[in-house]
């Protein structure tokens, strides 16, 4: 049975400060809702540039409270306003040393739903994570949104199938994966990861990267940002790979469904021999 939701996405390029970043989003959701939209989801650390290009105590500031700090507050005044879940990914501080790469979520009515924190972290030139994020601790939340169950996957953690396939164990019909990747460090793997996980795990998927060049390094964000079905096909043109760019597009959940029933591999999943896999 059809069940069309109409969600968006937003790839953004960094405006130089915090006050004008948000207001740009908020822009861009507004012209979402004006779409039609009822869910929208930004990049990673949508706020904030890209700063885990260096490493450099000073970046810490860009930390805040979650759902306690001014951006998420914010960002359910505008869920209220629009009438749209909003997925609002940040640089956390839980507390004093402990800090995260997480994604709040906001019901339509602006109530905060929960919070995702990314579980794997890099550490390579251009993505220096560690000196910043603690490995995330909060499982893998499907929330139960006003346009249905929703999960979220942070950027790098999208090379690891393992969470992927939790994330629909535990019921989501759309992930958003918000990311910020380069050109030539993974563009090739953009457009097949994504995808494949979206046809493994049989739900839609939302990829978000950044575009642009930012002022601490030079790492060259690629947006080409999609939505891709359960059928591994992107809906609609996938975003440019040098402009910012809103993506609105109508997702048929009742596609799910029809592909569980085809492509039978929740039912065929051998559980009892992946012992394995999660060995230390």
């Amino acid at each position: 049975m059809s069940h069309v939701v109409r969600a968006a996405l937003v790839q953004a390029t960094w405006t130089g400060d915090t006050e004008s970043m948000i207001a740009k989003h908020e822009e861009h959701a507004r012209e979402a809702a004006r779409q039609g939209a009822k869910i929208i989801g930004f990049q990673e650390v949508f706020n904030a540039p890209y700063f885990c290009q260096v490493q450099e105590p000073e970046h810490y500031r860009w930390a805040e409270a979650v759902p306690d700090g001014p951006t998420v507050r914010r960002m359910q005044e505008l869920a209220r306003e629009t009438g749209m879940v909003i997925v609002v990914p940040v640089f956390e501080i839980e507390q004093s040393g402990f800090y995260f790469n997480t994604a709040a979520v906001i019901d339509a009515d602006g109530s905060y739903l929960g919070k995702y924190r990314k579980h794997h972290i890099p550490q390579v030139k251009g993505f220096w994570e560690k000196y910043y994020f603690k490995p995330g601790n909060a499982g893998w939340p499907v929330f139960d949104t006003a346009v249905g169950k929703v999960g979220v996957y942070i950027c790098y953690d999208r090379h690891f199938p393992e969470g992927w396939r939790q994330l629909g164990l535990n019921g989501a019909q759309l992930v958003y994966n918000p990311s910020a990747t380069s050109r030539g460090l993974s563009s090739y793997l953009w457009q097949l990861e994504q995808p494949a996980s979206a046809v493994a795990n049989e739900y839609f998927v939302a990829a978000i990267n950044r575009v642009g060049q930012e002022e601490y390094g030079d790492n060259d964000f690629y947006g080409t940002s999609y939505f891709v079905d359960p059928r591994g096909q992107f809906v609609g043109e996938v975003a440019s790979d040098k402009e910012e760019e809103l993506l609105v597009r109508d997702l048929d959940f009742g596609l799910i469904e029809e592909v569980r029933q085809q492509w039978a591999f929740y039912r065929d999943r051998r559980p009892d021999a992946y012992e394995g896999l999660v060995e230390p």
